[in-house]
């Protein structure tokens, strides 16, 4: 089965991509599925998440796709393993032109996540706008949604996102909560997943939809049904077809 490509990206800085990105894999991890973890990111934020696994945590793979600076020969530290069944890129802030492009080339899905201000969710909207009008979403076949990120019980529901992703068809996941387990885990090179059961049951049953729309074509597939993603147009729902 080929390798199925999860993007994590959003243009706003601070929208906690990289905190969606280390818990996918994380999951991934506990549950012995081979994966790596892909950062663009000048900062390195998940390669050092990577880091402070040592041995401690189940094997995960690496890759540094940032931006080639000094000696690096950026083709080799990018090298995705052959083995691995999911690949996840932690995108950095702010990508466009041929670094966009070049993330989106090899794409199955895109999460964005965005935090909980009017200013991120404007931006957000923008974004999402560009990302459909340049193309290469539909093309594709490219599924996106989007997470609340960061959110704190004391905020209101999303409504004015909900309703510009509901005009355009697009799936409003989950909300994660604003939660320290998130950072407890970070701080040690874990993830949510892999923390003992009777701490962060609340952020993994939070962060479940995210696990679950990202497997769903190849859960399908491993339901002995054959299934293809139609081709939506823009305002239309993305949905699953069965190929009898």
């Amino acid at each position: 089965m080929r390798m199925n490509t999860t993007l994590v990206i959003n243009s706003k800085g601070g929208s906690g991509k990289t905190t969606v990105a280390t818990n996918l894999a994380s999951y991934f991890a506990a549950n012995d599925i081979v994966a790596t973890l892909m950062d663009y990111d000048p900062q390195g934020s998940s390669l050092n998440w990577l880091r402070l696994r040592g041995s401690t945590g189940k094997k995960l793979y690496g890759a540094n796709a940032a931006p080639q600076k000094g000696g690096r020969i950026r083709s080799i530290e990018m090298h995705v393993p052959s083995d691995s069944q999911e690949l996840i890129i932690d995108a950095p802030g702010g990508a466009s032109g041929l670094l966009l492009q070049e993330m989106l080339g090899r794409t199955d899905c895109i999460i964005i996540p965005v935090a909980p201000s009017a200013m991120d969710i404007h931006a957000t909207a923008n974004f999402i706008k560009d990302l459909l009008l340049g193309g290469r979403i539909r093309t594709r076949n490219i599924r996106l949604a989007v997470v609340a990120n960061r959110v704190r019980s004391s905020m209101p529901v999303y409504q004015p996102l909900e309703r510009f992703l509901g005009s355009l068809g697009l799936p409003f996941l989950t909300r994660i909560s604003d939660s320290d387990v998130y950072l407890k885990a970070a701080e040690t090179g874990n993830g949510i997943f892999e923390m003992e059961q009777s701490t962060g049951a609340a952020e993994r049953a939070e962060f479940m939809p995210i696990v679950e729309w990202v497997g769903e074509p190849r859960n399908a597939l491993a339901g002995g049904k054959i299934i293809a993603l139609q081709r939506p147009r823009l305002g239309e729902n993305v949905r699953l077809v069965s190929a009898r």
